[in-house]
């Protein structure tokens, strides 16, 4: 039985990661940083099936014990001050988590489990001010925000490490992925739990940034089992795991709202302090390589995906016997009224 730990693992991307490991026969060992108030709602259906750990990325000396006391094959770093708006608020903090902890990470994998398989947690956000279209492997580097900038960092002490250790590294250039597990601050879930809230009477409106932003959305779900193939390759590479395929805002906002059968128009306003100091307008990746390298595709379109996230924020307040006020429930959710 392979031990696979991950940092991370009650965030979004770690506990359908930990879900799809256990699927695989996986020990599934998942670091926490030590809080009065753990959060383990994401991975409540497992957690009797994993282990928790305590450490944090902050703390070299946690992360050595960690890696001496359970001896990872591979290990999935996650962990992250992962909103963007957050980073230009909190640029020391983001660095000193997102970038010089992976440091800290991949100097204790070197000194107490060489033998370990080690991702990373790259992002379509070091791309940032494009300079081509679509993005790929290749594409040069040109980070918008604290977070771009220290995912690049993190990035290429991971490509250093590999080089200079001949140690097992890789990296997932992941573009935009979501789920219904996705934190309430970033847009897409902010735009799902409005629909829910308003169809329920509980809020008016939704406010938002700029509508016109581009991405390449994707499935959490589907992007996790690229991260698993990338560790059971013959040579660390680096992948740009997406879809392929661009949406605004807008769109994201326009089938979200048809899902219930209303106007995104009628409640969606533009407030200027969700613009970002610097904006990125697209992000498009090409994931022709992990498709010919990994034999790993998407599986779920990004209509479905918004459908998805809709249908769990009404299922969540239709659960708390709120009665629908305006628009209507999808026919998966009409027997709830």
């Amino acid at each position: 039985m392979k031990t696979a730990f991950i940092t991370g693992i009650t965030g979004q991307d770690g506990s359908y990661l930990a879900e799809h490991l256990l699927t695989q026969g996986y020990r599934v060992v998942g670091m926490m940083r030590r809080t009065a108030t753990p959060s383990t709602e994401r991975i409540e259906g497992i957690l009797d099936q994993v282990e928790i750990a305590h450490g944090d990325l902050l703390d070299q000396s946690s992360l050595m014990r960690l890696l001496e006391e359970y001896q990872p094959d591979e290990i999935y770093n996650l962990a992250a001050q992962s909103f963007v708006h957050a980073s230009f608020h909190e640029p020391i903090h983001t660095a000193e988590v997102t970038a010089v902890g992976v440091s800290r990470l991949l100097e204790a994998m070197r000194l107490v489990v060489p033998g370990a398989r080690y991702y990373q947690a790259s992002s379509s956000e070091m791309f940032g001010k494009v300079s081509e279209t679509p993005q790929k492997e290749s594409t040069p580097f040109h980070p918008r925000s604290p977070y771009g900038v220290s995912k690049v960092y993190a990035h290429w002490a991971t490509v250093n490490y590999r080089e200079s250790y001949d140690l097992f590294c890789c990296s997932g250039i992941l573009f935009n992925h979501e789920s219904p597990r996705r934190g309430i601050e970033f847009v897409t879930r902010k735009i799902t739990a409005g629909v829910a809230a308003i169809v329920f009477g509980k809020q008016e409106g939704i406010p938002l940034g700029n509508l016109d932003a581009r991405r390449d959305w994707g499935f959490a779900g589907d992007y996790v089992e690229a991260m698993h193939l990338m560790l059971q390759q013959d040579e660390p590479k680096d992948f740009v795991v997406a879809t392929g395929e661009t949406h605004s805002v807008r769109d994201f906002c326009r089938i979200a709202f048809s899902r219930v059968g209303l106007d995104y128009e009628d409640f969606v306003s533009v407030d200027p302090k969700f613009y970002r100091p610097a904006e990125v307008d697209l992000l498009l990746g090409d994931p022709s390589l992990a498709r010919e390298n990994l034999g790993w595709t998407p599986r779920t379109s990004f209509e479905e995906l918004v459908h998805l996230m809709v249908d769990s924020d009404l299922a969540h307040h239709k659960d708390l016997g709120l009665q629908v006020q305006k628009g209507s429930l999808p026919e998966s959710l009409l027997t709830t009224t």
